[in-house]
């Protein structure tokens, strides 16, 4: 006959019951979350495996190549190259590390004797470019570059002198000097502080003449200049600048005394005039020293 259990008996039963089921699912579940390697671990491990293997079976079958003379000969040889490579790099080395203070030195002393002798030449050199005419002072259509020191005076005066003991000048016009040549204090901005030329005011359409024999190397009614000649003699040209008409076209030849323009405003001038320039090989000359006036 079957013993009826207990409230109690079925309790405790039940208990280990529960106790035992959930000691098994533990225990399974521990065991469930041990993994192995992970596939890409085994991957990368099963590659470097097979390359060790095919490069112990490459250098088998192939030992006797890595125990030839010929694969030693070229070992020897890179290591030859490498050696010869850092003796070059040390005689570089060397060579610099005793010869470059040297070239330093030398140097140093080119540099110094370069300010001595600055320091023993007392010249100024003054540069202007582009000097633009202006009111009743002339400039230039051109860059020009003027130089000024005690040297250049000196090569000033040598070109007077051969200027007049080669060429005879007469005054292009008759009128009142409005600007002289070299430095000045302009009243504007726009007018350069160095004159190029002289300036001559006259009243429009006064006729200008040659000052010397020559040829007309430009005729032109642009730039700065506006209406201008350049007339060539020897090696010095001579600058009408400003005109309000021109007689004569380029390649004409001209006497002294030859009427060839008329004075005006034209191009850079607020005012009637003639700039008269005179320049000996591109070097600027005082018309004044030249003219007498």
């Amino acid at each position: 006959m079957e013993r009826t259990l207990s409230v109690e008996e079925k309790i405790r039963r039940a208990e280990e019951i529960y106790n035992r089921r959930n000691g098994e699912n533990y225990t399974y579940s521990k065991k469930k979350e041990k993994k192995g390697p992970s596939l890409t671990y085994r991957l990368v491990k099963q590659i470097v495996i097979c390359l060790i293997i095919y490069g112990i079976f490459y250098v088998v079958s192939n030992r006797e190549y890595f125990l030839s003379d010929d694969f030693k000969m070229k070992v020897q040889s890179v290591a030859e190259q490498n050696e010869t490579l850092n003796k070059i790099y040390n005689n570089c080395v060397t060579y610099l590390s005793k010869y470059f203070p040297q070239l330093k030195q030398e140097e140093q002393k080119k540099e110094e004797q370069k300010k001595e002798e600055n320091k023993n030449t007392d010249e100024n050199i003054v540069t202007e470019s582009s000097i633009k005419e202006n009111e009743n002072i002339g400039g230039a259509e051109e860059n020009v570059v003027i130089e000024q020191s005690e040297a250049q005076k000196s090569q000033e005066e040598i070109d007077v002198e051969n200027i007049k003991n080669n060429v005879n000048f007469i005054l292009p016009i008759e009128g009142k000097i409005s600007s002289t040549f070299g430095w000045r204090n302009p009243t504007t901005a726009s007018v350069p502080k160095y004159h190029t030329g002289l300036d001559i005011a006259a009243n429009t359409g006064t006729v200008i003449k040659s000052a010397t024999n020559g040829t007309v190397i430009m005729a032109s009614s642009e730039g700065d200049y506006g209406k201008h000649y350049k007339i060539q003699i020897n090696d010095i040209i001579l600058v009408y600048a400003h005109c309000s008409k021109l007689y004569l076209k380029e390649g004409d030849t001209v006497t002294q005394g030859q009427e060839i323009a008329e004075v005006g405003s034209t191009g850079n001038s607020t005012g009637p005039h003639l700039h008269f320039e005179i320049r000996k090989e591109e070097r600027l000359v005082d018309p004044q020293l030249i003219l007498n006036i």
